[in-house]
Parts: structure tokens; C-alpha cells; sequence
């Protein structure tokens, strides 16, 4: 009786099955078509904005939103905007802001990360001062405001301390839950491999952690953001110019609706800008470092 080897494989077979698997690692390259692009990432947004707008307009025109003196028209909000341009203070007031909001995440940036790393590693910190991180995270950056006025006054540095307590607990908890995230085998060849202390946080650590980091620097922004648009509100001073929450608040005072959505719409544009210039590019950098995304 012939006897049959189960075990053999056909080496056509085998080149198949390789050559399958490397298809399947393979990220496709080619650049997407403009017209994919304008219809799955242009349009789709400008057809909502489109939507909004009708809308907006359907219930002035209606009535249905009661008192016209509550909900401005679109039209309206434009001619806020185009008068503030034609007297040149739409940069003054975007600039103001956007300048402090940047600068101030710069420094949360800047002491958050250090401290994240420090919680993260460090047992004894972890034990003493996370959950004070963890509290601070979670306490409304207006109950700032007051304390840092008192003790700091009505200048730059009351709202430079107001975003550095909202957005430094973010920066530091999403450096503290990537580090967390980072596969113990990871850090084991690092040691093999002489990473150790600093080099092996530089090279080994800060790269593997960086999804959780880049999510805590987006909650740090938005926390940032968020923080100085209320000092701006409930801290007014000729000296420190108008941003955009002094915007609001000057139409609260002088009862113009207009004045009210046109800085609630800047405040909005500005923030996603942010997201769009900045952060979104990061992210995609990362997925697509990992082999997440492809390239397009």
C-alpha cells in the first residue's frame, strides 16, 4: 500500500499563501481622486452648513422661534461680520484670543507632559497625586476664574493660570493612560537593547504611548479653549483687549443677538480650525504610522 505524506505542501501553494498575505500587509499608495475627495470630505460638510442655515432661516421666517428679538437672522449675524471686517477689528478679535488660547496650551503642554510622565512611572507620585490630577480634570474651568482674579488681577497671567488649570490635568492624564497602554514586551526589549531611563522614555515610551498622549493634547486643547473663553467673559478689562468671549459678552450687555451668535459662530470656527490645522494632520500621521491608514 502507497503510503501519502499529509504533511507535504506544494510549493505553488505556499507561494500563494505568501503572496496573499502580502497583499493583505500591503497599504494601497495611490493618491485619491479629487472628485472622491470633494464628495466624501467637502461636500458633506458644506451640505450640513447649508442645512443649518436653511433652517435658521425657515424659523425666523416662520415666526416659529417667537420674539425676532431672540434669534437674529442669518443676515444679520453676516452683517455683524462684515462690519467688523470693514472696521478692521475681525483679526483683532480672532487674534487676541486664538495668540492667548495657543500660548497658554504651549505651557500646559510644557508642564503636562513631564508630570504625566512623572505619574505614569513613578509609584509613589501615581499614589499621591493622580486623583488630585483626576479631580482637577473633572472641576469647571469658570470656578477658576474668580480665585485667579483675586490673586492674580485683571491681566494676561490671571488667563494664562486659568488655561494652565483646565488643560494641564487632560495633557497629563492622556500621557498617564498611554503609558499605561504600553505592552510590557515593549518595554522588556527596550531594556535588552540598553534603552533604559531617559533613553528608553524617549525612544521607547513617548512612541508607544502617543495615541492616549495625542487624545489627552485634543481634550487639553478643547479644556484650553473652553477655559479662556470663560475668563473672557466674566473678566473684562480695557487692558486686556477684546477676544472673542468679551465679544459675547458686549452683546449680552448691549442686548444684540447678533453680536451673540456672530462671536458664539468665531468661537466655533476657531475651535474647529484648530482641530482641522493641527490636530486632525497629527492624528493621521500616527494612524497612518502604524499602519492604520492608508496613504492618500
Amino acid at each position: 500500500m502507497a503510503s501519502t505524506d499529509t504533511t507535504a505542501k506544494d510549493p505553488g501553494d505556499l507561494a500563494g499563501l505568501e503572496a496573499g498575505l502580502d497583499a493583505l500587509e500591503t497599504i494601497p499608495t495611490g493618491r485619491t481622486p479629487l472628485r472622491e475627495t470633494l464628495l466624501r470630505k467637502v461636500l458633506p460638510p458644506i451640505a450640513a452648513i447649508a442645512l443649518v442655515l436653511a433652517l435658521w432661516q425657515l424659523l425666523v421666517s416662520t415666526g416659529t422661534a417667537g420674539d425676532p428679538a431672540k434669534l437674529p437672522a442669518p443676515a444679520d449675524v453676516w452683517g455683524e461680520l462684515r462690519e467688523a471686517w470693514l472696521q478692521g477689528t475681525l483679526h483683532q478679535y480672532i487674534w487676541t484670543s486664538v495668540s492667548r488660547g495657543l500660548l497658554g496650551f504651549a505651557l500646559a503642554l510644557a508642564i503636562g507632559t513631564p508630570l504625566g510622565l512623572l505619574v505614569a512611572r513613578v509609584k509613589l507620585v501615581r499614589a499621591a497625586i493622580g486623583p488630585i490630577l483626576s479631580g482637577l480634570q473633572s472641576l469647571p474651568s469658570v470656578a477658576w476664574v474668580p480665585p485667579a482674579v483675586i490673586w492674580l488681577g485683571l491681566n494676561d497671567r490671571m488667563m494664562f493660570a486659568v488655561i494652565l488649570l483646565g488643560a494641564v490635568p487632560s495633557i497629563a492624564n492622556g500621557l498617564v493612560s498611554g503609558v499605561d497602554q504600553v505592552p510590557p514586551l515593549f518595554l522588556r526589549a527596550g531594556r535588552t537593547l540598553g534603552a533604559t531611563g531617559l533613553k528608553g522614555t524617549w525612544h521607547i515610551v513617548m512612541p508607544a504611548a502617543l495615541p492616549g498622549y495625542l487624545a489627552g493634547l485634543k481634550q487639553g486643547w478643547a479644556f484650553s479653549w473652553r477655559s479662556l473663553m470663560a475668563a473672557e467673559i466674566i473678566a473684562s478689562s480695557p487692558d486686556l483687549g477684546v477676544g472673542l468671549g468679551q465679544l459675547l459678552e458686549n452683546g449680552r450687555n448691549t442686548s444684540s443677538m447678533s453680536m451673540v451668535f456672530f462671536a458664539i459662530l468665531l468661537i466655533l470656527i476657531v475651535g474647529i480650525a484648530i482641530d482641522l490645522l493641527i490636530f486632525s494632520p497629527l492624528e493621521r500621521w500616527v494612524l497612518r504610522s502604524r499602519g492604520l491608514l492608508a496613504r492618500s
